[in-house]
């Protein structure tokens, strides 16, 4: 098992910058590839970023390309979510994921391949 928190959400303006942590507990030992998700309201949960398990590949929807930058901190069981020049539109709770790595370019982007989650966090972008 492996249990994962995730932090630093909040109530921010358009333009500015937020970034979440997800710390992971458990069974960390293992080797895990890592993803970010997000639910708006009404919506159904989206991908955001993923990074694969040595860290050596990361995944970005094409909605927060440039602006988000997904990292990892094996040493500290956390992976991060640095989020720039925020829109009102990436208000949502955001969800940090875990799944065991394996099949990469054909997982990363899908919930349903992800075997643990976060409870979430709210990021609000008022304009």
């Amino acid at each position: 098992q492996v249990q994962l928190v995730e932090s630093g959400g909040g109530l921010v303006q358009a333009g500015d910058s937020l970034r979440l942590s997800c710390a992971a507990s458990g069974r960390t030992k293992s080797s895990y590839d890592m993803g970010w998700f997000r639910q708006a309201p009404g919506k159904e949960r989206e991908f955001v970023a993923a990074i694969s398990w040595s860290g050596l590949s990361t995944k970005y929807a094409d909605s927060v390309k440039g602006r988000f930058t997904i990292s990892r901190d094996d040493a500290k069981n956390s992976v991060y979510l640095q989020m720039n020049s925020l829109k009102p539109e990436d208000t949502a709770v955001y969800y940090c994921a875990s799944k065991r790595q394996g099949y990469w370019s054909s997982s990363y982007y899908s919930s349903s391949r992800y075997d643990y989650w976060g409870q979430g966090t709210q990021v609000t972008v008022s304009s």
